[in-house]
């Protein structure tokens, strides 16, 4: 172990610094000014809703995860195919992942009627509230993430005694990838519940509001305005933390195990959380560079903020070089994955930028498309989102291709993989501020909300509008990163199913591999030795179907999300509908809207929506594994993955193009607000909504989260698997 046993401790270490600071930076915002009396009267109801919101959810997830649990321990215990330490370890990632969503959540309800009062002042003023709101979800995230992580690796180092060195690091390791599980089954409820409730109520308030009615966004005659700011804060804030917890984690604990199977050891185990905690370091030094005049404008504003990425990725290289060359020194070459990472997350950011911004030719290409109705800018969206997959796939792949190589995958596929993962791990190590710049933008959004609600001069909305077109950007940026690694994670797990398929041909009594007229130890086999024994390769007509079956889960998975905010939406649309109609004088502004009638439906309907996407998630791999076996659910993982990472950059940055036309307009462009092309492009916006903040963001987490649930059912798989095989070849005996 060396001076690496030291070291260590930096994982712990900056997880702690991590979670001072966002501790720091809420008591902070809170000694702010929250405004007047009506601001904080529409930051009470926004609170109130956002908490009731996450309540009701969290007791459906609760039951899910107490069943869940007490399946894995009846693998665990009674037909022991798991280790006894998987139902513990998926419990506390689910816990951490929801608590990250929840304090991110309760942070950004505080701080909306502050940056709507700090607007007053100055741009800048609102943004330093609004960013370093943003920053104890980032900080939040990677704190609990690395805390958890280090825990349960301390833990299980002292309990887990095994004779054999390399077998004990793969069994810590394996044990650990189940806390992953936990996360990702949380992420998914949260980013499917909140993306229907938020773009529901997001949708409906336009549709009725803006086209119909034809009064601005946010105003308080629609009765949708309270359900649309709370759905802002428990879709993209509970719900992209709770997501980037899981893919942060993910790509640390596959990343160790994959360390394991190159045969590294402890050093190879620990460099993915020690890069990570010397990500939270840079992280922090990276969110107090970010200053700016006190009356700077929109694009220094921006410079500010990719200022203090752009440290924090030169801080990581530099301690990443050093990092390399101590714990991991018989291969310094990693260094050139973790590189290879960093720099694709970086070209993935600018080319969301590029096709998002409303200061860029393809958003404002929809925007002049609106001159000519709904329907042009359908299309021109459309096409933007899908030339705009182009860059990141073939980032992702070069990024692949190179991470692969500097690890030494041409010689040993173990140590290629290894190298693959920890290009994730490098992507994801600026968590804590690419995360701040993303969830600052809801908090922006509310603040806008808040301002229009109260009746603050034009300045103020203009500029909380500005914060919001830049949060939009910013936003569409994070989507893209965390797509991005979301893709290099998941390749990194599939290998990291192989592993637990080790482990559970272990259980399952297996000692030795035999295949191709020679045998093997069983754990002295390599991934390569796995493939070949369970035959996968693509003429393998199971791991074909599997990828078939794959790839069209995504479109199913992302139609049931489409549909329910379709639901959602008509019922606020006739409920908005309703009120204007019955309630007399509210359209004039001589009486009050009732917003709790919105609230209650998009609830009802989140509730009641997210369960079956998020079955799929969990039922695809048992049903592909015990149909088809091992070959099976590697093809279906490679076919979600490839068809997964394509669609989600799709929407998401359709969404986010379609989303910044109609911002371009309402900047004074082609007629500005109210003008038909303006009406035009909210109609590209309504359908842009739940591509960007529902459909698209769940997808990496489909893609992980069945990847994780396959690694926890190898075990199950290996011993009861490949019933359709089986069937056929008692059929033809008979």
């Amino acid at each position: 172990m060396g001076i690496a046993k030291y070291l260590f401790y930096i994982a712990p270490l900056g997880s702690l610094l991590g979670l001072g600071f966002a501790s720091y930076f809420y008591r902070q915002m809170k000694q702010r000014p929250e405004g007047t009396i009506e601001m904080k009267k529409i930051a009470e109801y926004v609170r109130e809703g956002a908490i009731a919101y996450l309540k009701q959810q969290y007791k459906v997830v609760a039951i899910f995860f107490v069943v869940a649990a007490l399946i894995f321990a009846f693998l665990a215990y009674v037909l022991k195919v798991q280790n006894p330490f998987v139902p513990f370890a998926f419990l506390t990632g689910g816990f951490f992942s929801g608590l990250s969503g929840y304090l991110g959540m309760r942070t950004a309800t505080y701080a909306s009627a502050r940056t709507t009062y700090a607007a007053r002042k100055s741009l800048n003023s609102a943004l330093r509230i609004a960013f370093r709101s943003g920053a104890v979800m980032g900080l939040i995230v990677v704190g609990f993430g690395l805390l958890d992580i280090s825990i349960w690796f301390m833990i299980l180092q002292k309990v887990i005694k095994v004779a054999n060195e390399a077998e004990k690091w793969h069994t810590i390791t394996t044990t650990m990838l189940s806390f992953g599980v936990g996360a990702s089954l949380q992420a998914l409820f949260a980013r499917v519940g909140g993306g229907i409730y938020t773009k529901g109520a997001d949708v409906g308030a336009d549709l009725v509001g803006k086209v119909e009615a034809g009064i601005p966004e946010d105003d308080p005659r629609n009765p949708a305005t309270i359900a649309d700011n709370v759905g802002d804060n428990v879709g993209d804030v509970a719900g992209m933390g709770a997501d980037l917890y899981e893919s942060y984690c993910g790509s640390i604990l596959a990343t160790a195990a994959l360390g394991a199977a190159a045969g590294y050891g402890y050093n190879g185990v620990i460099l993915p959380m020690v890069i990570a905690g010397v990500g939270v370091i840079s992280s922090l030094i990276g969110i107090f560079a970010v200053k700016s005049s006190e009356q700077a404008q929109q694009q220094e504003l921006l410079k500010a903020l990719y200022r203090g990425i752009n440290l924090a990725v030169v801080l990581i290289v530099v301690f990443a070089s050093i990092l390399t060359y101590l714990i991991l020194p018989q291969n310094r070459w990693v260094l050139g994955s973790i590189l290879s990472g960093l720099i694709a997350g970086i070209i993935i950011g600018k080319s969301t930028e590029y096709y998002t911004s409303p200061d860029k030719e393809p958003a404002q290409s929809i925007a002049r498309s609106a001159e000519t109705g709904p329907a042009t800018v359908i299309i021109t969206g459309l096409s933007v989102g899908m030339i705009s997959t182009a860059i990141p796939v073939l980032t992702v792949g070069v990024a692949t291709f190179l991470s692969y190589a500097f690890a030494g995958g041409f010689e040993d596929m173990s140590k290629g993989l290894y190298g693959v993962g920890i290009s994730a791990v490098g992507m994801l190590s600026t968590l804590g501020i690419t995360l701040a710049t993303d969830a600052y933008g809801p908090i922006a959004d509310n603040a806008g909300g808040n301002a229009e609600m109260t009746k603050q001069k034009p300045i103020v909305r203009e500029r909380t509008d500005a914060l919001d077109a830049l949060g939009n950007t910013t936003a569409a940026t994070g989507k893209g990163f965390a797509i991005g690694s979301a893709a290099l994670t998941a390749m990194a797990l599939i290998a990291s199913y192989l592993e637990e398929v080790k482990a559970g041909l272990k259980l399952a009594g297996h000692t030795v591999l035999k295949y191709g007229g020679q045998s093997i130890d069983l754990m002295k086999a390599s991934i390569v030795d796995l493939i070949k024994f369970y035959d996968i390769h693509i003429l393998n007509p199971k791991t074909l179907i599997g990828v078939f079956v794959g790839a069209m889960l995504t479109f199913a998975f992302c139609s049931l999300i489409m549909k329910a905010v379709g639901r959602a939406a008509q019922q606020i649309v006739r409920e908005v509908r309703r009120q204007f109609k019955t309630i007399k004088g509210l359209l004039k502004g001589k009486a009050k809207a009732d917003y709790a009638s919105c609230v209650e439906i998009v609830t009802k309907e989140a509730q009641k929506s997210m369960v079956l996407p998020s079955l799929i998630a969990v039922l695809a791999p048992l049903l592909t594994g015990l149909l088809l076996g091992i070959p099976g659910v590697v093809g279906l993982l490679v076919g979600a993955l490839t068809s997964g990472f394509s669609l989600a950059i799709m929407m998401a940055n359709a969404g986010g193009s379609w989303d910044n036309a109609k911002k371009y307009i309402e900047m004074g462009n082609l007629g500005g607000k109210g003008s038909e092309p303006h009406k035009a492009a909210v109609v590209g916006d309504t359908v842009g909504d739940p591509f960007k903040d529902a459909a698209g963001p769940s997808l990496n987490i489909l893609i992980k989260l069945m990847s994780m649930v396959s690694v926890i059912l190898a075990g199950l798989i290996v011993r009861y698997g490949d019933l359709l095989e089986k069937l056929v070849n008692l059929i033809s005996k008979k």
